[in-house]
Parts: C-alpha cells; structure tokens; sequence
C-alpha cells in the first residue's frame, strides 16, 4: 500500500520559510510599525520628522542623481566588458579575475581606498603636483566643490559596482547560442546589427537582473559616501543611520528605510515593465 508523501515538499521548504519569517518579514513588520506609530499608537509624527527635515530633500536629490548618474555607466561598461570576454579565446578566467577585485572589498574598504586617492595629501594631487598641472594641494572633497565631491564618489561606486553588474552580464551572454551570431556574419550582419537585433534581446533577463539589483544597491549606498563626503553629501541610508545613531530616534530611521523599501520597489516594477522578458525567447 502506498503512502501518501504529499507533505514531504512542504516539509522540505518549511525551514527556508520559517528562516525568511525570522530573519525578514518580522524585522520588517517592526519597521513598518517603527515608521507608523509614536510611543505605540498609530503616528505619522515620524514620516512628518521625516520629511520635514532639513537634510530630507537633498538626500532624496543626491541619491537619485548618483542613481542616474552610475547605473547607465556601469550598464554600458559591463556589456562592453562582457562581449570583450566573449571574444578572447585564452585568458578569460585571469581578465575575469581581475576585473572582479572589487567584489572582495567591502563598501568602507573602497570609500577608504578612494579617500587615500582624492584627500589633500592623496595621490592625485600629489601626480598633478608632480606634473606641474597644480600649484599647491586642491581639496576635492569638502562641501565648496559639490561637483567635484559628486563626481569622486561617482567614480568610487563605479568602481566598486561594475564588477557585479558584470558577472551577470557575462552569465547572460554565455547563454546565447553561437550559431546566431554565426549565422548573421554569413548573411552580412554588421557587429552593430548583430548587438542589437541578435544579443541583446536574448540576454534580456541578465539585463533585467542587473538593472534591478544594481538599481537597488545604488539607492542602499552609504560606506563609500560617508568615507568620502560625511554629511557634506547626504544620502538616504545616510540620514536613516544618523537619525538611529546620532539623535537615537529609531522611528524617523524606519521611516527612512521605509521609503528607501518603497523607491526600490517601484524602481523593481519599472524594471519589470520596461524590460519585458518573452519566456519562449529564451535560448
């Protein structure tokens, strides 16, 4: 007589679900509940603090405009990296190593590393001294040159950042089948033609993943700004960690990571929509 094992895969996901439950949905109800309430009631007094403050808007501005400033350039290194792998015959894995550096050092680590770059006495102005190009030290990260503090700690995080939208892009473009590409160099294909009609809709789901998580980490970035910048460039998980450390107002700092969870998922269906994935498409 057989037995009815109809429970053995829900015994198998149970402890993924009961980990998900601890570690995820009720820290996030606690902060759900830390952003809507004051001394246990129901209060949008914290979401008020929120935005009313005075770091609010220029944190919501410069998260958004580091947003769009690194994700279309990472995107773009990345495809070119990608298909510049994909071309080499010998060497991929040492290239691919290399490239992937970044990966193995944290956040503070690289603020830390560009921060040695970009100071007073850091190596830049020490080169551009040595070269005569500048007369005396020139201090790029303070708050009277926002550009030039915008533009470091861009190029820090692009830095940081590629190397993962990268890998994705790589995974994706070892998916397409060669007799594609193969078939539209006989037919004449330009490299051009061939990029666009035949590469990038089938790696699609790599793009959309990269765009997403890459999208997300951006609007999370805080080490590498605070290594850089401090307060003279406020971001949002910036401000959520001085409200919880510095003014030890937990609730303003949910409120924070409440709005941070909202913009990334809106930025994850925008993603969904605009980069539409066709199942039957797939190689």
């Amino acid at each position: 007589m057989t037995q009815n094992r109809s429970w053995i895969p829900y015994a198998l996901i149970l402890p993924s679900v009961v980990f998900l439950g601890l570690l995820f949905v009720v820290p996030l109800v606690q902060t759900l509940w830390l952003a809507v309430s004051d001394n246990g009631t129901p209060s949008l007094a914290n979401m008020t603090t929120m935005v009313t403050d005075l770091n609010f808007g220029r944190s919501v501005l410069n998260t958004f405009l580091l947003t769009l400033a690194v994700v279309p350039i990472q995107i773009v290194m990345a495809l070119t990296m990608g298909s510049m792998v994909a071309k080499m015959n010998g060497g991929r894995e040492t290239i691919l190593w290399i490239w992937t550096i970044p990966l193995g050092i944290s956040d503070l680590a690289a603020g830390m590393v560009w921060l040695s770059i970009l100071q007073n006495t850091g190596y830049l102005n020490s080169v551009l001294f040595g070269l005569g190009i500048i007369e005396r030290q020139t201090a790029w990260l303070t708050y009277q040159t926002p550009v030039a503090l915008f533009i470091g700690i861009a190029i820090a995080e692009i830095w940081r950042g590629t190397a993962i939208v990268m890998i994705i892009i790589v995974a994706g473009l070892n998916q397409v089948p060669k007799e594609f590409k193969e078939a539209a160099e006989i037919f004449g294909a330009s490299p051009w033609t061939r990029f666009t009609r035949i590469t990038l809709p089938l790696i699609r789901p790599a793009l959309q993943s990269a765009l997403i998580l890459r999208t997300v980490l951006a609007f999370e970035v805080f080490a590498v700004v605070y290594a850089l910048g401090g307060r003279n460039f406020p971001v949002l998980v910036g401000e959520a960690y001085n409200w919880q450390n510095q003014n030890q107002n937990y609730g303003v700092a949910a409120a924070y990571a409440v709005l941070i969870m909202v913009i990334s998922l809106a930025a994850t269906l925008v993603y969904l929509k605009a980069v539409k994935v066709d199942p039957e498409r797939l190689p």
